[in-house]
């Protein structure tokens, strides 16, 4: 009778201190029923280890529970497992095996809570063990558990598993067919979930909306992901973050840039997510310029790239060549002590190589903590893109010795360097080994690159022949490839050939018709060369103009042949220009190759020579 009015005036005085927050005065109820014997009491301790998992002291609490050598109630011991199951996933776990071993009765409320862990832990043998108690124990049936069983094996890839419970359940809810078809996504089984989405018999939530977007995306079914975003109109659920980031990636991923810009625009809040996705995006829709404007605006918004945004800014200025702000990325890193991980890395080879600077790219190659093979691909294709032939192929026999399997993006890297250096022996070398050794099939790009290897070292027939037995059709890049080696060998006879090759793949490439146009007047057969342009004519085959780009205070600017009046300070270029043609004139260079705006120099009284002003 005492224990039990001391036991009820502690749990008053609990219920007061757990509002309060006064730790003194806990402890000291602590200690004043520890000796009255009131902690004996269920109800008390339970008090007791909702208010310590509540202020996150779990040990404590679990010290309480182990410490009385009886069966606990089911309700401190899944407080004390909810608890840790945010924290400490493993802790979780063995908290539960422990209850167990003191002969504690679990209930349908300690199943989730236990298989929440597993699943955060990806603890596939400890949620099968868990599986088995709650089917010995009669608690299969219950659709909490079931769901929990559901989200467990599906988080686990476990997805068959998962599908064959989901069919056994007689009563299924929303989160049952969410926990499946999210499951089917994160295990790459998008057209398994879009399937279970289009015959879910109950109201979806944002969750399950969330996933079938992410699966559109991956599967780039722009239709299907338009007809989901027209039923988040409806919930009014447009404005959510998550879903507005979902909906953004999968309009990127679609290559639906105007869609995914409106996304991004009606964005209330806009986390880091929503900017890396947006320049992600763009630099996957190859659109670099906009990708690098955006990273501008980010940093205006205060909000703080992390790597995968970094790499992909990397990746913008590798593509424009804008090596200020990949400088600028390089001393971001540095200043904010971010770690120099593969991916970071190897985006920072890869800036560093395709704007030139390859000395950078060593030094930045030979820093890195930990390579992989996407780094050794960036400097090795980055050495071959810059005429380092020989320097690439040490480089790869340096990845190959350390034990690092090279792809077939490597190889394709290794071949093009022997192009470069005209390596005929050692690209028969490595194309042979792709097979022999590695088990790596040719793609048309790496006969390609052989094909250019043999034909401008003039072995046009081992080329042809090479060609003939590919077990592909050979593309309109190879026969440009085999017409470049034509023109430099002189050989008209086997350029006819290829013309009737090209007819067939109906080639709308202008550069490959000009290439043959070329060689039949570098032999004086313009007969062929009219009939070659009237063919062009004939199917509608313009010469894409040249242009050439340049950076000026980390903007990068294109100029169009022809295009002359684009460009905002086109008249300080043309004043620039002629300055340099009145310097240039009189030491003997009459022309530069550059189209001047005469009329304009005119007007300011710097006409050229056959263009004085009036």
């Amino acid at each position: 009778m005492i224990r039990r009015v001391v036991s009820a005036f502690g749990a008053t005085l609990l219920d007061c201190i757990s509002r309060s927050n006064n730790i003194q005065s806990f402890n000291e109820i602590h200690a004043q029923l520890i000796t009255s014997g009131g902690i004996l009491d269920d109800f008390v301790r339970t008090k007791f280890i909702n208010i310590l998992v509540s202020w996150g002291n779990l040990t404590h609490a679990y010290s309480i529970i182990s410490q009385i050598r009886r069966p606990p109630s089911s309700f401190a011991v899944n407080a004390l497992i909810t608890g840790y199951s945010c924290s400490n996933k493993r802790a979780s776990i063995l908290v539960y095996k422990d209850m167990m071993r003191i002969g504690f009765m679990p209930d349908k409320y300690t199943f989730p809570a236990v298989l929440k862990s597993c699943a955060k832990s990806l603890g596939v043998a400890e949620g099968k063990q868990v599986h088995a108690i709650a089917c010995k124990m009669g608690f299969l049936f219950d659709i909490y558990v079931q769901n929990s069983l559901v989200h467990f094996y599906s988080i686990c890839s476990e997805c068959d598993i998962a599908g064959e419970l989901f069919e056994e359940m007689a009563v299924r809810d929303v989160v049952s067919w969410t926990g499946l078809i999210s499951g089917y996504v994160r295990g790459g089984h998008f057209h398994k979930a879009i399937e279970l989405f289009l015959v879910m018999d109950v109201e979806p939530n944002m969750a399950t909306f969330v996933s079938v977007i992410v699966a559109c995306g991956r599967l780039r079914l722009l239709g299907m992901g338009k007809g989901t975003h027209g039923l988040i109109l409806k919930h009014g659920a447009d404005k959510d973050l998550i879903v507005g980031n979902a909906l953004l990636d999968m309009y990127m991923k679609c290559e639906s840039l105007d869609e995914a810009r409106q996304v991004f625009d009606e964005l209330l809040i806009r986390d880091i997510v929503s900017w890396t996705s947006m320049i992600c995006g763009l630099v996957q829709c190859k659109q670099p310029e906009d990708a690098l404007e955006v990273f501008h605006l980010m940093q205006i918004s205060a909000i703080e790239p992390d790597k995968v945004t970094l790499a992909s800014v990397l990746s913008a200025c590798a593509t424009l060549g804008t090596l200020s702000s990949g400088r600028w990325v390089h001393e971001y890193v540095d200043h904010k002590g971010i770690e120099w991980d593969p991916h970071i890395g190897t985006a920072m080879v890869d800036m560093y190589s395709k704007c030139g600077c390859i000395d950078r790219a060593l030094n930045t190659f030979h820093f890195l903590p930990h390579k992989n093979v996407f780094t050794w691909n960036a400097l090795i294709g980055g050495l071959a893109m810059h005429g380092y032939g020989k320097e690439a192929i040490y480089y790869f026999s340096k990845m190959v010795e350390i034990g690092e399997s090279p792809n077939e993006v490597t190889f394709l890297s290794v071949l093009s360097a022997c192009v470069h250096a005209g390596l005929v022996d050692g690209g028969r070398l490595y194309f042979n080994q792709m097979t022999r050794n590695y088990n790596l099939v040719p793609r048309i790009e790496h006969y390609g690159c052989m094909v250019d290897l043999l034909g401008r070292a003039g072995l046009l027939g081992d080329a042809l022949e090479l060609i003939r037995s590919m077990p592909m059709e050979a593309d309109v890049l190879m026969w440009g490839a085999m017409l470049s080696a034509c023109k430099a060998h002189g050989n008209v006879d086997l350029s006819q050939q290829i013309l009737s090759s090209l007819l067939e793949l109906e080639s709308r490439d202008s550069g490959i018709y000009v290439l043959l146009s070329n060689i039949y007047a570098a032999n004086d057969r313009w007969e062929d060369v009219t009939r070659l342009r009237r063919l062009m004519k004939k199917s509608g085959i313009r010469k894409a103009p040249g242009s050439s780009a340049i950076e000026i205070n980390g903007k990068t600017h294109e100029f169009i042949v022809g295009d002359r009046y684009k460009h905002p300070e086109q008249e300080k270029v043309n004043l620039v220009l002629a300055m340099l043609m009145r310097v240039l004139n009189p030491e003997g260079y009459t022309s530069l190759g550059l189209e001047v705006n005469t009329d304009y120099l005119c007007q300011v009284g710097l006409g050229l020579p056959g263009h004085e002003a009036t």
